[in-house]
């Protein structure tokens, strides 16, 4: 009974995770603020990056928050930008926000060979090598107090370049993130979403449990954010107070549903194996963790808001 109650949750997991590990749900929209559009060339995977940057107010050397998108990242926007108030929100706020473009089922990571459907993918190496001194030479980003965070796709991808780089990075922040990433169930299922961005897991991080595989699961390599400032959340896909998501209501929306409930669901199951581990390796750790909460953009932008006041900007020395 019990193996069968563990295939399963296999294979239930693989199913959440492999109907796209984030939903495009309307969100609030964008409002102005002093920003610059640049391209940064990239060494490393020999192509021009378009990245936005909500400029530090004040002046004087700045920290800065690298801001990533999720699985169906666009090569010519980000969902930051397009779903969430966040343009409104840093305005006026002493910190570089650094907002890339691409990087769609990629998990930001540097893949271990090309892709026939993704080419060279080395976003490790453009978020921590390439990118800072641009940050640094043309924005005045100080180089020293640097945050990452990201939701979904990108939630553990934070994780694991804060776990990769634990002298750059001061505070990481995940939203809906997997961190339980080469768990059976877990692995399968991003295995899969690689799969429907058109890349190959397999050029990705190898053949699952590979040392790859074992070097960007942040929850065994969780010792390296001893002393750092984290942030975790996600929900358990609640139907409480929204009737479109609750298969018992007249207002039940069965698109709506599968978009927003099961992967939150699993979201929830690996941040709670988490939080523990973390606290015992002794980071700086701040939670919201509760039954309610979708996979949604104004989810994930009540959490930017909230991780920004408790964790972020304490860390970055700013407010």
């Amino acid at each position: 009974m019990a193996i069968r109650r563990t295939r399963a949750l296999i294979v239930g997991l693989v199913a959440v995770l492999a109907s796209g590990l984030v939903s495009v749900l309307a969100g609030t929209g964008i409002a102005h603020a002093d920003s610059a559009l640049i391209s940064v060339y990239s060494p490393s995977m020999d192509k021009d990056i378009p990245v936005k940057v909500l400029k530090a107010a004040g002046g004087g050397p700045a920290p800065t928050l690298y801001l990533l998108d999720g699985l169906r990242a666009p090569d010519d926007n980000n969902g930051w930008l397009i779903e969430t108030d966040v343009e409104n929100f840093f305005a006026g706020k002493h910190v570089n926000v650094v907002i890339p473009f691409g990087g769609g089922g990629t998990f930001y990571s540097d893949w271990l060979r090309d892709d026939p459907k993704l080419g060279r993918v080395k976003w490790e190496t453009f978020l921590t090598k390439e990118l800072p001194p641009v940050m640094a030479s043309q924005f005045g980003s100080d180089g020293v107090n640097n945050a990452v965070a990201g939701l979904s796709m990108s939630g553990t991808s934070a994780l694991n370049l804060a776990t990769h780089h634990p002298d750059f990075y001061k505070a990481v922040a995940s939203y809906s993130g997997y961190p339980t990433a080469s768990s059976p169930g877990f692995a399968q299922g991003i295995q899969v979403s690689v799969a429907q961005m058109g890349g190959n897991a397999l050029n990705m991080w190898g053949f699952w449990p590979s040392a790859t595989w074992l070097r960007n699961d942040p929850l065994l390599n969780v010792g390296a954010l001893r002393g750092k400032s984290v942030y975790i959340s996600s929900g358990a896909g609640s139907a409480a107070g929204d009737p479109t998501v609750d298969p018992d209501s007249k207002s039940f929306d069965p698109v709506k549903f599968s978009q927003t409930v099961p992967l939150e669901t699993a979201s929830g199951l690996s941040s709670r194996s988490f939080v523990p581990a973390a606290k015992a390796a002794g980071a700086n750790l701040h939670t919201h963790i509760a039954d309610e909460g979708l996979h949604t953009w104004n989810y994930w932008q009540d959490r930017l808001h909230e991780s920004w006041a408790s964790t972020l900007a304490p860390a970055l020395g700013t407010s």
